[in-house]
């Protein structure tokens, strides 16, 4: 007797080739993370290096830094601090975003990134937004720059981020920085496209935010704290978005959305 078909096999065989892998490749895929260990003891710890920092410790760091110098920022207009991680550094932030931009557009024609557009659409929404939130709280901070202060060069008071002060354009957080930090988002992205390379995308983000953070730090233009903060902005935009994606807010009832889920 011949084998009947099974209305799995039967409705898969009505399938035009290549759709099945199409949807699996299109279905959204989210491994775990730990929000705990992942978003939480990150930020405590670096909202508590960022509490310890600014007042005496941020000082300390730059006077020595601005002392070592002899008395001057002398890396202010350096070759390697100015020329190339400041501004050669600023392009190629904008050069990753171009590129992001450019694979997500790709993403509409060519079929071997498809599968990835959408990985790719939510790493540069958290590049932009991180840097984005970064120039915000900076613009309306109030916090000089080191080469600004009394006794580093400048004629300002030193004023800590707990200090009443105006709500005018400052130093904090580190703008520069964070276009290096917000690649932090690339663990993000890999942990859901390429998950054994999340460690590496975790590097490349950490190491090029430090590289601008320190080539600021050695002008004179921030102090330590500033960093610490810009890495947790620029840490805590894409695990927010990681995570909202993953549990995504159900349709309300009755919603059509709802109904056709029901179904």
């Amino acid at each position: 007797m011949a084998d009947i078909p099974s209305p799995a096999r039967t409705s898969s065989a009505r399938l035009p080739d290549g759709a099945t892998a199409a949807t699996d490749a299109s279905r959204p895929a989210f491994p775990p993370f730990d929000w705990r260990r992942g978003l939480l003891l990150p930020c405590m710890t670096l909202v508590a290096i960022a509490v310890i920092l600014t007042g005496e410790l941020d000082m300390k760091i730059a006077s020595w830094l601005y002392s070592a110098g002899g008395n001057e920022w002398i890396h202010r207009n350096g070759f390697w601090t100015e020329s190339v991680i400041h501004k050669a550094g600023r392009l190629v932030t904008y050069a990753g975003v171009l590129f992001l931009i450019t694979l997500v557009s790709l993403g509409y024609f060519v079929p071997g990134v498809r599968p990835r557009r959408r990985s790719l659409i939510w790493l540069l929404i958290a590049v932009v937004l991180s840097t984005g939130i970064v120039s915000i709280v900076k613009r309306y901070s109030g916090l000089d720059c080191p080469w600004s202060i009394s006794g580093l060069g400048g004629t300002r008071p030193y004023i800590t981020l707990f200090d009443l002060r105006p709500m005018a354009s400052g130093c904090f957080p580190s703008g520069h920085a964070s276009g290096g930090y917000a690649w932090l988002a690339l663990y993000f992205f890999c942990l859901e496209a390429y998950p054994r390379l999340r460690w590496a995308g975790f590097a490349a983000g950490l190491g090029l935010g430090l590289i601008f953070g320190v080539g600021q730090q050695l002008r004179g233009a921030h102090f330590l704290s500033h960093d610490v903060v810009t890495v947790l902005i620029c840490w805590t935009v894409p695990a927010l978005l990681y995570m909202a994606r993953k549990s995504p807010v159900p349709p309300p009832s009755g919603s059509i959305l709802a109904r056709s889920a029901a179904r």
